[in-house]
């Protein structure tokens, strides 16, 4: 028998679960998120294969999905020292880069920034030639100051990406082994956008590096030997370590996704609402044709405008351990939680903070700690707070509606127990088993995906020749991710036409995922 290890780190709880071959679940923990988080991963890891008692070189593969990037960035803390090349000079050099970030993260990763010549117009034609003489002097520059890791972009590189492919070439050979992140392989239209998820990709190298190799001695620590050992992506699959090394932007997320693969596999649903409760927030996703839905909009992350790839979610901050108080009279929900610490702050296990927990024990609608340690709490309080509560998650669920007929909702998540029976527009509540560790479930059976975004001109090819590019890539990006190529498939393909571009020009997306190589 063959074994799968997927353990989610949360914002209160890191959660592992043990499957068999069959992606039955043989055994689930929970244990609270550290400040580290690294040694709440090694402790959901150590509980449950204690629990289980299988033979550890039995297990086969082990998924993580971790919060060390987003934690890193939110921190400002363990960020590499970027250099930043734009190519596209002159017509690029109105806005410079690291134009509207926050000052210390900007000062976390440096400011080491060229503009130099070259890029591309809409159709792939060059608007200059490279400037690679400029390129032995930056990379002279990059040597002397220590410089870890470059993020390259040029001007249209996702309809040609040659200059950034040569921009590679050229630092390899002259600085040697540094860390290279090019923006047509991270991002899609939008220079500055596209230019900033790609800068945010090249700073979280190292931490990515670091998280691996712990993961990996963790596992060896615990007689897992013979696994192979994958990153979760955000969009609810699976990549392996060296690719998570070159992509770790892709790991930012990845908790509510992998909580929505979870919420599909546990209700067999291919299509429905999802709302996943934590200990600190709430959050509504949708699940299309099994997949966790994309956002369409330009995301924030760490106060950073991007472009790049993020599930459509609402958060709300709602949770099983979101504190409750009254003030002048009103009753106030949030936004503060006691997060990990809810079982020694809650009411319910001996602690003095109302939470939304003792809400619901106070009320009878959970059995949860000591249910006598909340019979002080007065009951029109409690029923004021829940009405509050439920009002939060009924906005937050129909906001995420794209339809006015009734979906199905599946709930998931630790903190489920906060929510009512009944919600408006929604056609069933499903509550699964094994709904508490749907997360690290969605991890655990995760398939390994590869996805590709660019912009093709039509007048040069046909449609359906672009598309067969596209696809082949794609199927070549999940194949590096970790896929065994003889099970590929694509899953997803979209084309939009590109009206304000002559030339016939259209963008397509396409996405490809297989099984576990």
């Amino acid at each position: 028998m063959e074994y799968r290890i997927g353990i989610d780190v949360g914002g209160t709880n890191t959660d592992a679960v043990l499957v068999d071959e069959n992606l039955e679940i043989i055994e689930s923990v929970k244990v609270p998120t550290t400040k580290d988080v690294s040694s709440g991963i090694f402790e959901a890891m150590n509980r449950v294969l204690e629990k289980s008692k299988i033979d550890r070189k039995n297990i086969k593969y082990a998924m993580l999905g971790t919060t060390h990037a987003t934690n890193a960035i939110a921190e400002r803390k363990r960020l590499c020292k970027t250099a930043i090349i734009r190519i596209g000079y002159p017509a690029t050099a109105a806005i410079h880069p690291l134009v509207g970030w926050p000052d210390d993260l900007v000062e976390a990763i440096g400011r080491h920034y060229y503009l130099i010549q070259g890029g591309h117009e809409y159709d792939g034609r060059e608007i200059g030639p490279l400037e690679e003489e400029a390129l032995y002097k930056i990379a002279e520059e990059i040597k002397r100051d220590s410089i870890n890791s470059v993020a390259v972009t040029s001007v249209f590189s996702p309809v040609n990406r040659s200059h950034e492919l040569r921009v590679k070439e050229i630092l390899k050979k002259t600085v040697g082994d540094i860390s290279i992140s090019l923006s047509h392989e991270i991002s899609s239209l939008g220079l500055l956008e596209r230019e900033n998820a790609t800068v945010l990709n090249a700073a979280l190298v190292e931490v990515a590096r670091t998280t691996a190799e712990g993961f990996k001695s963790a596992l060896e620590k615990e007689g897992i030997t013979e696994a192979k050992v994958y990153f979760c992506q955000n969009d609810g699959t699976l990549m392996s370590i060296d690719y998570a090394m070159r992509y770790p932007i892709l790991t930012i997320a990845c908790g509510p996704t992998n909580s929505i693969r979870g919420a599909a596999f546990l209700s067999k649903l291919e299509n429905a609402l999802v709302l996943d409760v934590g200990g600190t927030t709430s959050d509504v996703g949708v699940i299309t044709q099994g997949f966790p839905r994309e956002s369409s909009i330009a995301v924030e992350i760490g106060g950073v405008r991007t472009n790049f790839r993020m599930p459509d979610l609402i958060s709300i901050a709602l949770g099983g351990s979101t504190i409750i108080r009254e003030e002048g009279g009103d009753i106030k929900i949030g936004p503060d939680s006691v997060g990990y610490r809810i079982t020694e702050e809650a009411l319910v296990f001996g602690g003095n903070t109302i939470t939304a927990t003792d809400v619901v024990v106070r009320l009878g609608f959970a059995q949860v700690g000591d249910e006598s340690k909340v019979r002080g709490l007065s009951i029109d309080f409690a029923r004021k707070a829940y009405d509050k509560m439920q009002k939060m998650i009924i906005e937050a669920v129909d906001k995420m509606k794209i339809s006015k007929n009734p979906q199905p909702l599946v709930l998931v998540g630790g903190g489920s127990i906060i929510v009512g029976s009944e919600i408006p527009g929604v056609s069933e509540i499903i509550r699964p088993n094994n709904f508490g560790v749907a997360n690290a479930l969605g991890a655990a059976i995760a398939q390994v995906s590869g996805e590709i975004d660019s912009i093709f001109s039509l007048s040069e090819i046909s449609r359906e020749e672009a598309l067969k590019i596209a696809k082949e890539r794609a199927k070549d990006e999940a194949i590096k991710a970790g896929a065994d190529p003889s099970t590929v498939e694509i899953v997803q393909v979209e084309d939009i036409p590109l009206a304000y571009l002559p030339g016939n020009a259209v963008r397509i997306r396409v996405k490809a995922a297989g099984k576990l190589s």
